[in-house]
């Protein structure tokens, strides 16, 4: 049998909009016809696709569903290419991270997308997490603390992004005037990225024993503002030397535990089959992050 592309455009739209009414409007007909297009791919392939809750997501099958789709989109653009057809704009879904995206992933991934008309679409997790939206089928590939590949993909090292304890120089005069230490970082407010965010609970226990909500602190969900937050002395935090070493080297924020920091390995996650658009690109990331980041061991 042969998947109908229209039922299946409906089934996609679903998914990435989380709704039947988005994905209507999205592809210009009723929510009523988007559901009935979807049910009659269910029907086709014998299995239920998505669960229509709010918002929408697939079932395990429809999961392995949407990897198929995503995939064979991008080799029909690619064979339509080197026929000599204009197969129109396409747009590649990656999985980062906030600090990645904040720092190095940018200068070096414009060059490759420009090279390689491609279009982006960044989907933003913890780097615990992102390996979860590759599984799902939402991004085709992904930048990763997950060393282990999924079935039918590859996992290539990227290195080590360095984090630092950092805070302005005030706070530290304010809240740590003898230096770093437990009973000081009992009452100190920490900037925490958001409720995923393990780093600063992690460091905190790790090597003084504090555990989680011992400690006041504040939620800060964007890159540049939390940097923002920790230099106007709302609090301390873990930052990557990407975005503090200037600030370090230029005395705007202080080192409060310079013998201590947090290594982060990165890791890029693909399609073992892919288009060689995307290879191509896959390959120019990782040999750029390689120059960037920290070296594994």
């Amino acid at each position: 049998m042969k998947i109908d592309p229209r039922r299946s455009a409906a089934f996609l739209a679903a998914v990435d909009c989380g709704s039947l009414e988005l994905a209507a409007s999205q592809l210009s007909i009723t929510s009523s016809a988007v559901s009935q297009r979807i049910s009659a791919l269910e029907q086709d392939l014998g299995t239920p696709l998505l669960v229509r809750s709010r918002p929408c997501r697939p079932t395990g099958p429809g999961t392995r569903l949407v990897q198929y789709l995503r995939r064979s989109t991008l080799l029909e653009s690619e064979f339509l290419a080197e026929m000599g057809m204009d197969p129109g704009p396409v747009r590649v879904a990656l999985g980062v991270n906030n600090d990645t995206l904040a720092t190095w992933l940018l200068p070096v991934l414009a060059p490759v997308l420009l090279d390689e008309q491609l279009l982006v679409e960044f989907l933003l997790d913890d780097q615990g997490h992102t390996f979860n939206l590759l599984e799902q089928g939402r991004v085709v590939a992904c930048v990763t603390g997950e060393a282990t590949p999924l079935h039918g993909c590859t996992a290539s090292a990227l290195g080590i992004m360095r984090y630092r304890l950092v805070a302005s120089p005030d706070f530290a005069r304010r809240w740590f005037p003898d230096g770093f230490s437990r009973s000081a970082a009992l009452h100190a407010p920490v900037m925490v990225f958001d409720r995923k965010d393990p780093l600063q609970a992690s460091f905190l226990l790790q090597h003084f024993g504090l555990p989680e909500g011992a400690y006041p602190f504040h939620y800060v969900p964007a890159s540049d503002p939390y940097v923002g937050a920790i230099r106007a002395g709302l609090g301390y935090g873990l930052l990557p030397l990407e975005q503090c070493a200037a600030l370090l080297a230029s005395g705007q924020l202080a080192d409060l535990t310079p013998q201590l920091h947090v290594d982060v390995p990165l890791y890029w996650h693909a399609w073992r089959i892919q288009p060689p658009r995307l290879e191509r690109m896959g390959a120019a990331l990782v040999k750029a992050a390689r120059a960037v980041l920290l070296p594994m061991d």
